[in-house]
């Protein structure tokens, strides 16, 4: 009975707050109140465990990634798809789908889990499989130092019931063995990049150095490597084999994200695991919200690039093969600290139509320093979108907005998609 009503309270208070205009994490807090073990009940009901996903950058997308695969394989997945990566939050998204009774029909779960959190979530959730992307600068008012995020990311993931999957290129990451000791379970697998395909990126991964290791591992063999790119077209070596995939967006980072979600998805899948259903899932795949998502814009349409840190403007700039038409830069105080942007090099572009967001004249400053022209800085959003709608359509590619988290979840709103689950 207390279950039952736990559900029934938390199940109302999402009705409220989706109501109220968008998601909230405390349906999530509250259900816990009334069932401590709501998390740890529910998720031992999925016969395939728990799959952690975990990084600097990139989580939404390979959770994403991660997902599809495994469901093109015929696994019902659970997953928290609006980026809702806190412990409260990973609650919130279970009622979303949990019956009253307390049964959540999927097979495994694939969660996109944030790094401070992520040692707590796997003592509650005990992760089967643990995936980590990479360890960039990210945050530093709130982690301090790249060394710390990457302490977390390493206890957690030994906290992984069978499977550790680790970025070979990532100079902390990669040492996770040294946390193992002599241990055996969980094994580790690597997923990575060739040497040519690595020469080839301008700014590198943008992977922080690691200033602590005497000497680094022997470079190992990876599950899944990233032979070459283009695009949104990759190549990767799964084993023996040579895939073709179709990225959900352009860029190496996008393509790194593909091989670690295909190291997971076969480590999950085991022998049942099929490449030709690899293929078909990234073939159908969406982008994740705002991760090169487009939406229509009246006879036009608009593509968003998400970006929270300097590694991520630098790596999606990085992917531009020539400068966009028409431009538009939003950030606001989501992002609270932005002194990184002056570790950002803006070359790609030859300039921005609009600044805008509160951070607006801080970025405007930034492209000037670089040599951008600015067409014109607006603070407000809804005014700034009025700007980019009157431009005449772009003649060789979309309308560009880079935005931080929050500037893309409002300006979807402005653009009649407050679903984040809207896509085109």
């Amino acid at each position: 009975m207390r279950r039952f009503f736990a559900i029934l309270l938390g199940r109302l208070a999402r009705f409220a707050t989706r109501l109220r205009g968008g998601g909230s994490a405390f349906p999530g807090y509250l259900v816990r109140r009334v069932w401590p073990r709501f998390i740890e009940d529910v998720s031992a009901q999925w016969g395939h465990g728990v799959v952690f996903v975990l990084g600097s950058n990139g989580k939404s997308t390979t959770t994403h990634m991660v997902s599809e695969v495994l469901r093109a394989h015929g696994l019902r997945v659970f997953t928290n798809p609006t980026g809702a990566n806190l412990p409260q939050g990973i609650a919130s998204a279970m009622l979303s789908e949990v019956s009253l009774s307390g049964r959540l029909p999927a097979d495994v779960a694939v969660l996109e889990v944030d790094e401070a959190f992520a040692v707590d979530l796997a003592r509650l959730l005990s992760p089967r499989t643990v995936l980590m992307l990479n360890c960039q600068v990210d945050q530093l008012y709130r982690f301090y130092e790249t060394e710390r995020v990457a302490d977390m990311m390493l206890d957690a993931s030994v906290l992984a019931g069978q499977h550790i999957v680790t970025n070979r290129e990532d100079p902390l990451l990669s040492q996770v063995r040294s946390r193992l000791g002599s241990r055996s379970v969980p094994d580790v697998t690597f997923f990575g990049a060739s040497e040519a395909v690595l020469a080839t990126s301008k700014h590198g991964l943008l992977n922080a150095p690691d200033f602590r290791a005497g000497s680094a591992d022997a470079r190992p063999n990876p599950l899944a490597e990233v032979r070459s790119f283009g695009g949104r077209e990759a190549t990767l070596a799964l084993g023996e084999e040579a895939v073709e995939v179709e990225l959900p967006a352009r860029g190496l980072h996008y393509a790194m994200d593909a091989a670690a979600a295909s190291a997971t998805a076969r480590l999950v899948m085991g022998d049942a695991f099929d490449s030709a259903l690899l293929t078909r899932a990234f073939a159908a795949m969406r982008p994740a919200y705002g991760r090169g998502e487009v939406i229509p814009f009246g006879e036009e349409s608009v593509e968003f690039i998400m970006f929270k840190n300097g590694p991520s403007l630098q790596l999606n700039l990085d992917s531009l093969s020539t400068p966009p038409e028409q431009v538009m830069f939003a950030l606001d105080e989501g992002t609270p600290d932005i002194s990184w942007i002056y570790d950002v090099d803006f070359d790609a572009l030859d300039h921005v139509d609009v600044v805008t967001g509160e951070k607006a004249w801080q970025v405007a400053l930034r492209l000037a320093y670089a040599g951008v022209p600015v067409g014109t800085v607006e603070p407000d959003l809804e005014k700034a979108i009025a700007i980019m709608r009157e431009l005449p359509a772009p003649t060789q590619d979309r309308k560009l907005w880079f935005v931080n988290y929050e500037q893309m979840m409002l300006a979807r709103k402005h653009l009649g998609f407050p679903d984040l689950e809207t896509r085109l």
